[in-house]
Order: C-alpha cells, then structure tokens, then sequence
C-alpha cells in the first residue's frame, strides 16, 4: 500500500532548556510561515488522524447583472418544473463555484417540522459511484493498483477471468446484477446482506449464471461492479470503505454532512418516500455499499465538484481517463467513462453526470466542464422531476440538447 499513513505518532519528548525552547519555538514560527507561502492546505491532528485540509482556489468572480440573470432563469424553471411535482428536497446551481441559485422543500420526515435545509444529509444512490470510482483512481495514482490489472490480482478466489478494473469501473465486466441474482439464488430476505456476501455467491454459484458476458464485449450497467470495487479498496488500503472516503475525501475537502451509511444511521437518517409520501422500509440489500450508500448534502457536493476541477487531489492525466467514453459501440451522445456518465455532442463539449435512485430517494450530479456549472438535485420523496435538472443546462449553453431520461432512472440503484 503506497497512499501515505497519516495516523497521527506520538512524538518522542525532550527536555530542552527555557532558552533553548524560546529559539525552537522562534524558527518553528518562522518555518510555520514561509512554509504557508507554498502549502495549498493546512494538516490538522486529532487523537485519530492526521488530516490534511484543503483549500479549494477560487474562480473568476460573477458580475450582479450576471448573477441575476442566471438567478432569474434558474427560478422562473423551478416554478415551472419543481414546484408542480412532489420534490422533497434540495436543489442548488453554481457557476465558477458561486452558488447563484438554491431552494429546498419540505421535511426530513413527511407531515413533521424538521424542515429540509443546506444541510440536510440525503442518500444520493447512485451518485455514489463517483467517490467510489475517484477512491479506485486516487489507488492508482498513488501506483497501488493499475486500471487493467485483473480483480483477481487483489482478491485471488475471484474466478472470473479477464475482468480488469477498468472493466468494473466502465461497466465492461459482463457480469450479473447482484440486486437480482442474489434474490434468485435464495438469499434470505430477512437478513441484510453485505459486499463480501455478493462476492461469495458470484464465485460459489458461478456455474449456476446464464448471463455472464465476455470482459470489455459491451456496456452494461451493472451495480455489481462497484460492490466488487468497495471491497477491493478495503482490500488495497486496508481500511473499511467508509473511513476511505472520510479519511481521503469528506475530512480534507470538510465535507462535513457526507458520510457511508450503515445500520447504525439508520436511527438519524431521514426515511425515503414513494410518491404518494409513504414511507419506504429498508431491505436486505440496504448494507451493500459502493454502488450506493454515501449520504450528502448540495453543499458538500458542490464541494466535490470544486476538487474535482483543481489538481489538488487528482492530477489532470487521471481526471482524463475518469472523463473519457468508453462505451463507443452505440450511436449518439450518451456515454460512460470510469464512475461518470456523460453525453458528448457534436462540438466535442460533455456534460459529466451522474443520476440515482434508491428506494424514494432521487439525485442528479450534473457538472458542464468547459462552462464550470454545477447542478445538484437530491430528494427523499420519489420525484423525476429531479431528473428534468438536466435541462437546466440549456441556460448556460443553449447548443447543449436536451436527451431522454436514462435507464438508470428508471431501474433502482443504476
């Protein structure tokens, strides 16, 4: 494993004479301070972790005029979208990092009085692939894993052979849905299910699959994928998922209301709803991580969004391959790279996207790359209108067309 160890070390003490530790503490200051002048972000030690902070620069400012005008038509579209459907939730614009254009609606709990805010953690499904696909990433910037090494490089027992990393992150594995197989094969609804559960029926009942397609043959989403993924960064970091993504990502960017769900949020997690506003109960496939799972807010997304446009954690070359399409064998705009769906039109401009649904809970991450906007939609009432955040693009270039809904709203998790 080459990411750095940042648990904080107990340093060894030293008795040093009252003038002695006046001229430490001088040049420690003074190191302190011309080291400020090339740091992009400042480490901070708990007991725990030793956590590096970073300081996201900021883009070119917005004039008023430009500000009301984006705000205006932003507005006059949420009249006429969100407010005719059953959006409980948030839903927040950014230009060059400036928020030009928020609103939330509702309540955490339906016919209650905790009134959805900036603030308010909401499961974005899907969407979670993006952090899971970036941790993949960050493993092989660091050189500890490569894109087309086989899985079973990492997990030996893994007898399917061929599958490359890359192959799970571009959904090119040929692989079956876990979110139909294990029900089919008998598991016990009754008990939640994990990652290293779905990974023991593929390899224990792999003679028993009549779906399993050739590596790299075609697109096919598949959230068994990113089960696989999650377990291959525990495997390589040596940490559980979720203190991965707090340790890497929602501590050093302070992310502070994003989090990976497990059975003990489920007491302060809001409940999802279907659309007449009854409540959806959870099921044995709600412990499974890495395809879903990350809790988020608007803010905190656009957080990752601003990362995700400096070199701060990424060089450029990665942020590349995270961008690039690789499912060719179709004609039209509609694409996938590694954890981002995106549509690349005629002009060469892209739209990086990606949408989810779980349960009643809805999202959409939608980032246009050349005109640095931001748009994120997220929900716990089952609501498409969340999915028409996309035409919202149509405002800051007019040439990008509006496209149909994608399979992965109308089919669970994808």
């Amino acid at each position: 494993m080459i990411l750095p160890n940042i648990n904080a070390i107990n340093p060894p003490v030293f008795k040093i004479s009252s003038p002695g530790r006046l001229c430490l503490i001088f040049v420690l200051l003074v190191h302190g301070l011309l080291s400020c002048q090339f740091k992009t972000g400042e480490e901070i030690t708990s007991n725990k972790d030793s956590i590096f902070i970073y300081q996201i620069p900021a883009a070119p400012a917005l004039t008023i005029a430009e500000k009301m005008m984006y705000n205006q038509a932003c507005e006059k579209w949420y009249d006429s979208t969100m407010k005719t459907g059953n959006f409980n939730g948030g839903i927040l614009v950014a230009k060059n990092g400036q928020i030009i254009f928020e609103r939330y609606n509702g309540t955490g709990h339906i016919g209650q009085k905790d009134t959805i805010t900036a603030n308010t953690p909401t499961h974005i499904a899907s969407v979670t692939k993006t952090f899971t696909a970036m941790a993949i990433l960050k493993l092989v910037q660091e050189d500890s894993v490569k894109l087309d090494d086989e899985l079973s490089r990492y997990l030996p027992t893994f007898n399917y052979p061929g599958v490359t990393i890359r192959n799970l992150l571009n959904h090119r594995s040929g692989l079956p849905n876990y979110l139909y197989f294990m029900d089919e094969l008998g598991w016990d609804k009754k008990v939640f299910m994990k990652n290293q559960d779905v990974y023991d029926y593929l390899v224990n009942y792999k003679n028993q699959f009549k779906n399993i397609v050739k590596p790299g043959t075609h697109f096919s989403y598949c959230n068994t994928n990113y089960a696989l993924l999650a377990l291959l960064i525990e495997k390589v970091s040596g940490i559980s998922y979720a203190r991965f993504l707090k340790k890497y990502f929602f501590d050093p960017l302070q992310m502070t209301h994003s989090f990976v769900y497990t059975n003990v949020d489920s007491f302060h997690i809001n409940p999802s709803y279907d659309w007449r506003g009854e409540v959806i109960p959870l099921n044995s496939l709600d412990l499974v991580y890495g395809d879903k799972n990350v809790y988020s807010t608007t803010h905190d997304l656009l957080t990752w969004d601003r990362a995700l446009r400096t070199d701060l954690i990424f060089k450029s070359s990665i942020l590349e391959q995270a961008y690039a399409p690789y499912s060719n064998e179709k004609p039209g705009i509609k694409n996938y790279g590694l954890g981002w769906r995106m549509n690349i039109y005629p002009d060469g401009k892209k739209m990086i996207f990606h949408n989810g649904w779980w349960h009643g809970n809805n999202a959409s991450f939608i980032r246009l790359i050349d005109e640095d906007v931001t748009i994120i939609a997220i929900g716990n009432r089952y609501c498409r209108c969340i999915y028409k955040a996309k035409n919202l693009v149509n405002i800051f270039n007019p040439n990008l067309q509006p496209v149909t809904e994608e399979e992965s709203e109308t089919t669970p998790v994808k």
